[in-house]
């Protein structure tokens, strides 16, 4: 073979090698596309799918935290006796209760939220403790009473965490 003879097959085999270079360009990125196409599909599918979960999942802490305001727990709990321990305890083990009810709403909250609500839970915990330990508080009945008086002066721990809640899920729509 000759110089002539390699250019001239090299001339002739150039214009398919570029028209096949093109084409495989064209396939990848078309194949890449519709992948893309197909994940966008199913997250859109997924999240429809997951949205009542989610929503409801917002709607289950917003009744925690209702259930474990401190007004509305001191008026559902009533004290078995007239022992301020006994009442602190029972109060503590029912918010305990409510709140390990409802630990698998987690996965449907974001983690701020969780926070916000565990937060909640805490701090009604502590004013629970708080009142017990007031020097005032000798019965049940006065726990109670303490307790609902404190809350005169300064919004409920729960009402924080459900205005949090109310925007979250205000952000979603």
């Amino acid at each position: 073979m000759d110089i002539d003879t390699i250019t001239e097959i090299t001339l002739n085999l150039l214009p398919a090698i570029l028209v096949g270079a093109i084409a495989y360009y064209f396939f990848k990125k078309h194949i890449e596309n519709e992948n893309n196409r197909r994940r966008y599909m199913l997250q859109k599918s997924m999240q429809r799918e997951a949205f009542p979960l989610r929503l409801q999942a917002y709607e289950r802490m917003a009744l925690f935290l209702e259930r474990i305001s401190p007004s509305k727990l001191l008026t559902r709990v009533h004290p078995n006796s007239s022992n301020k321990g006994d009442y602190e305890a029972l109060l503590i083990a029912t918010i305990e209760q409510e709140f390990e009810h409802n630990l698998s709403q987690q996965i449907y909250v974001s983690d701020e939220c969780w926070n916000v609500i565990r937060g909640a839970k805490n701090a009604t915990i502590q004013l629970i403790r708080k009142a017990t330990m007031n020097e005032k508080t000798d019965t049940a009945n006065k726990l109670r009473e303490i307790a609902l008086t404190d809350l005169m002066d300064k919004q409920a721990p729960s009402s924080t965490a459900l205005a949090f809640i109310k925007e979250e899920v205000g952000e979603m729509w």
